[in-house]
């Protein structure tokens, strides 16, 4: 009896899981053509194991915010709603046109987590802080007109990229930490990506500070020390997950699937390798559970990480106008990820 109630307890504090809070998600088809309601109704029967929130980042591009927003009708799935933010207003313009018209059609209250106003617009160089928490105010303002102003409004930035008016104009920081980007070994990059958490948790004053993106590619050129690999990419997983999990840290995973479409236009030729599920949009990509948390300890993390600043620079107290290399100094390579609407 005595040795039952022991496994008991090893098998209670060991949890198996392939659980994420949310996912990011294209629902471009392989080949970079436009989705229909039933190939998406079809991607969230794959995903459905995973998640019941997925991120999308525009409503206007290949029109997907409707056929996202017809397939999850009547589910308990929710949506994160992009716009897409560029050097081009007239991009930001037509989602926001599109996302007021898809309000008058669909249960926003009801489907809609939050509206991302951009995505890395700031580290590209193509919007100031300013600029951009101006949109966040506008999206705001278009969204409480239609009785909506409880949906809340953020934009996503690299870490180094989140600067004060952002902060300030935001609902909630929603972060991009890339860990394999900064040339990171593998195990370090938990513990680097939660050394920017905790520093912008100290920027933003009291907000809420989620993970937009953050993952590991399973496959492509290594980046540095940072080296792409199945067992690399579910280390980083497990660790970060269970930490987040441990430290009621929100997040979506980067990402959903891989994206035979994806941009190669980087150092690195990693960005359709990215996905928890294969490029065929059925098979899982990991062996299933896909991570172990312990629950009385964080796996191979360190939980007693102090989560005052770390000595680096906190980006909102930086000054946006002096955005030359776009905040980031030499810490983001600008070989990074270009990709295009997600």
């Amino acid at each position: 009896m005595k040795q039952l109630f022991t496994l008991a307890l090893l098998a209670s504090s060991v949890l198996g899981s392939s659980h994420f809070n949310g996912l990011n998600y294209n629902p471009k088809r392989q080949d970079g053509s436009c989705p229909n309601v039933y190939q998406v109704q079809d991607d969230l029967k794959v995903l459905r194991p995973f998640t019941n929130r997925l991120r999308i980042y525009s409503v206007h591009d290949c029109n997907q915010g409707e056929p996202v927003l017809r397939a999850m009708e009547n589910t308990d799935w929710k949506v994160t709603l992009g716009l897409w933010v560029n050097q081009d207003d007239s991009v930001y313009e037509a989602d926001l046109n599109e996302l007021i018209r898809l309000a008058g059609v669909f249960d926003f209250a009801k489907q809609v987590d939050a509206v991302v106003v951009g995505s890395e617009a700031i580290y590209r160089g193509e919007q100031t802080a300013e600029q951009l928490a101006a949109k966040v105010r506008n999206v705001k303002s278009e969204l409480g007109k239609l009785g909506l102003q409880n949906i809340p409004v953020t934009s996503s930035e690299t870490w180094p990229s989140y600067y004060q008016p952002l902060i300030d104009a935001v609902d909630f920081v929603n972060m991009h930490g890339f860990p394999f980007w900064e040339g990171v070994t593998i195990d370090g990059a938990s513990d680097k990506m939660f050394d920017h958490i905790h520093d912008l948790q100290a920027a933003a004053k009291g907000k809420k500070v989620v993970v937009g993106e953050t993952g590991w590619p399973t496959a492509g050129d290594n980046y540095g020390p940072a080296v792409t690999s199945m067992e690399n990419a579910l280390k980083y997983m497990q660790q970060f997950i269970c930490r987040a999990n441990q430290e009621n840290i929100d997040y979506f995973w980067f990402g959903a699937f891989d994206q035979s479409w994806a941009s190669t236009n980087n150092a690195s030729n990693v960005e359709s390798h990215w996905g928890i599920v294969l490029n065929d949009y059925v098979t899982p990509k990991f062996q299933q559970p896909f991570y172990l948390c312990d629950s009385s300890d964080n796996s191979n993390s360190s939980l007693g990480s102090s989560t005052e600043s770390t000595g680096s620079e906190l980006p909102g107290n930086a000054d946006s106008s002096d955005n030359a290399d776009n905040g980031s100094g030499d810490v983001y390579s600008a070989h990074r990820r270009c990709r295009h609407r997600g």
